[in-house]
């Protein structure tokens, strides 16, 4: 579909032609060319039914293949009958370390983050509906799944980043009304409300996008230089597309001169009232580039209209940006408490003024504004290894938030005066049974806030769970079988080495097989896993089943998972994760292409563990860079009803 997107180094509109999602939901008009889906909210116990028609153009790498091994049919164009195949080629040999792009035009929908059915025609990731098809999804939310940020995108294996950096996402609210009982916990939505007016507090949703187009030539294609590389310089009467996978790869996005838009908006500015709690939801839906955030107030002396005129009027290129923040956005940080985890509200909140985001992460923060005026929201410097690039990120500038109201906090009060508005709220809106247990939780800590009862999972993941089970292990490997020569993106799972063609690579390591079940788990089990990167850093997303972090180990064997750790690059992005409950999380390695040796050093060591419940049928694993899933960085897991004879049922939660 056609758009436009703004580009503030050339303080204009640049014309494009990408892959979109338009329509509406219960509460959102039809939306057109915002590159940004609606925003879907549900609640608890809802059935949510998504009919998605692919209206894009026929594409023949779509076409369907023979029969597969019992996943969901592609929906074919030429026939638009159901054939029970795969989603990817079935061609593909099981040995292969490297799955090309392909299906451009086919797609799909996944639910991040849901708790629900991976099969049918629930979150079922390994379907094709290709050109010219409709398929109704139907996601059925249980009465006790957690409420939380989720979000959803496009997940057809081949074509995933091509759509995704095209803007083919939504936020996926799954709101709450429990309130803690004596014998459950509660939804922190039944918390975050002014007792006085019976108001819940202002919410921002934050999806942040990286569109990296590029622009056609008179030819009709992309324009090169002599070298072939991409010339990312794109003149008005140009339209910028997605359509080769050379767009993306280490450094593109930072060559693209390309901007992170905020809900399909570059720079765009919130309103807040200062002194008002409020909730931001943070989802990355982004491809290639790591996000770090801050709120920086204006340099006192300048206005926001300052900074708007500069920022939009000022033919601002990224690279220098740097000068921007430094000249206005120095003022104070803004701290915030970290609450929820990708979607899963935590036991206890983190407290910071700065959250680092991997693609697939979501952060849900508590926040207030001290005064009123102009803020920034800027990216700081991020480390080479803390970074998905593999390269050190410079400071970026991502929005704006215009503070009103008389209130004003210092600072150095924010957690005492949240703790202070919270307590309100539970003594005047929780039940009385519970009351005092979650006034003593908030008063627990002078430096974070307690929520043992609004967190939906508090029982650890223990030792007596895991006796007897196997321990899983995943390995991920990008680089080259030969010098210099990127052909490998695949997934292990032996922490072993070998020589292949004279390049170390991870034993048996392969590319994804959509025939292959590559891990097989029991249902009600709990297992412990551990992760690993033999070559550059990987965001680690799993479907279905969310993981406890048990500990993250650098190179030298320390825990960067507790609270407080700052490793001597500066990142801190682990910090406090320890115990905490995610979906995703980011595989760091100081490893880079052609650095593994016959012993291999300088990785970390992440280990997880989490229980199969519920749910029984197929899933994936993988990547979520999304070029390297593209490209076999995925794998296939089921999980399996035990046919053996015993005195067990559904543990508890």
């Amino acid at each position: 579909m056609d758009g436009k997107i703004y580009d503030p180094s050339q303080n204009r509109f640049q014309k494009v032609h990408l892959r979109g999602y338009t329509g509406s939901t219960d509460k959102q008009p039809v939306i057109g060319a915002s590159f940004v889906a609606p925003q879907i909210d549900v609640m608890p116990g809802d059935t949510v039914r998504i009919l998605l028609k692919n209206n894009l153009p026929v594409d023949s790498s779509c076409q369907p293949h023979q029969m597969g091994s019992g996943k969901m049919p592609s929906m074919s164009a030429a026939s638009h009958t159901a054939m029970a195949q795969p989603a990817s080629d079935d061609s593909r040999s099981s040995s292969k370390l490297f799955d090309p792009p392909h299906c451009f035009n086919g797609t799909n929908l996944h639910a991040h983050g849901a708790w629900i059915s991976p099969t049918g025609n629930s979150d079922n990731v390994l379907l094709s509906v290709n050109p010219g098809n409709s398929f109704e999804y139907q996601y059925n939310f249980s009465q006790d799944i957690p409420a939380g940020t989720l979000w959803y995108h496009t997940h057809r294996h081949g074509s995933t980043a091509l759509q995704v950096s095209s803007g083919m996402a939504g936020a996926l609210i799954v709101h709450g009304n429990r309130k803690p009982t004596v014998s459950s916990n509660g939804d922190l939505d039944t918390l975050l409300f002014n007792p006085d007016n019976q108001q819940q507090f202002p919410e921002h949703t934050v999806l942040f996008q990286q569109i990296q187009y590029a622009c056609l030539g008179p030819d009709g294609k992309l324009k090169r230089d002599k070298q072939r590389n991409i010339n990312w310089d794109c003149r008005p009467n140009e339209t910028g597309v997605i359509e080769d996978y050379d767009q993306f790869g280490p450094g593109t996005w930072q060559a693209s001169g390309r901007w992170t838009s905020i809900n399909g908006v570059v720079l765009p500015t919130f309103k807040a009232t200062a002194g008002q709690v409020e909730r931001w939801r943070l989802i990355h839906g982004g491809v290639r580039e790591t996000i770090n955030l801050e709120f920086r107030k204006i340099k006192p002396g300048q206005s926001l209209n300052e900074l708007h005129r500069k920022a939009y009027l000022g033919n601002l290129r990224r690279q220098d940006v740097g000068a921007l923040i430094n000249e206005l956005c120095s003022g104070e940080k803004v701290p915030f408490q970290v609450v929820a985890a990708d979607g899963l509200t935590m036991s206890h909140s983190l407290t910071a003024d700065k959250v680092t985001l991997q693609p697939g992460y979501r952060y849900d923060l508590l926040t207030m504004f001290p005064q009123a005026g102009g803020y920034c929201m800027i990216q700081p410097p991020q480390s080479m290894t803390g970074s998905i690039t593999g390269k050190a990120q410079g400071n970026s500038l991502l929005g704006f938030v215009s503070v009103s109201g008389s209130d004003s906090i210092e600072v150095r009060d924010f957690v005492p005066t949240l703790r202070r508005k919270l307590i309100d709220s539970a003594q005047k809106l929780m039940p009385e049974e519970v009351r005092q247990d979650i006034i003593h939780d908030l008063n627990r800590s002078d430096n974070q806030i307690y929520l043992t009862r609004f967190a939906p999972h508090t029982r650890d993941v223990s030792d007596e769970e895991i006796a007897g089970q196997p321990k899983q292990k995943i390995v991920f490997f990008a680089g080259g079988t030969q010098p210099n020569k990127a052909d490998i993106f695949a997934i292990g799972h032996d922490f072993g080495v070998e020589k292949v063609n004279g390049v170390w690579l991870p034993k048996q390591i392969k590319a994804y097989d959509p025939k292959r079940i590559d891990i097989t788990l029991p249902l009600w089990a709990s297992q412990e896993w551990e992760l690993r990167s033999y070559s550059v850093s990987h965001p680690f997303h799993i479907h279905v089943n969310p993981f406890q972090i048990v500990a993250i180990y650098d190179p030298k064997g320390r825990d960067v998972s507790l609270p407080g750790v700052t490793e001597a690059d500066g990142d801190s992005q682990f910090a406090g994760l320890k115990g905490q409950w995610k979906d995703t999380i980011f595989v760091k390695t100081n490893l880079l292409p052609g650095q593994l040796t016959a012993t291999p050093q300088n990785y970390y060591r992440i280990l997880l563990r989490t229980r199969y419940q519920r749910y029984i049928g197929e899933f994936v694993l993988h990547c979520h860079i999304l070029d390297h899933e593209d490209q076999g960085m995925m794998e296939n897991v089921e999980i399996v009803l035990s046919q053996a004879q015993k005195n067990q049922t559904a543990p508890k939660k």
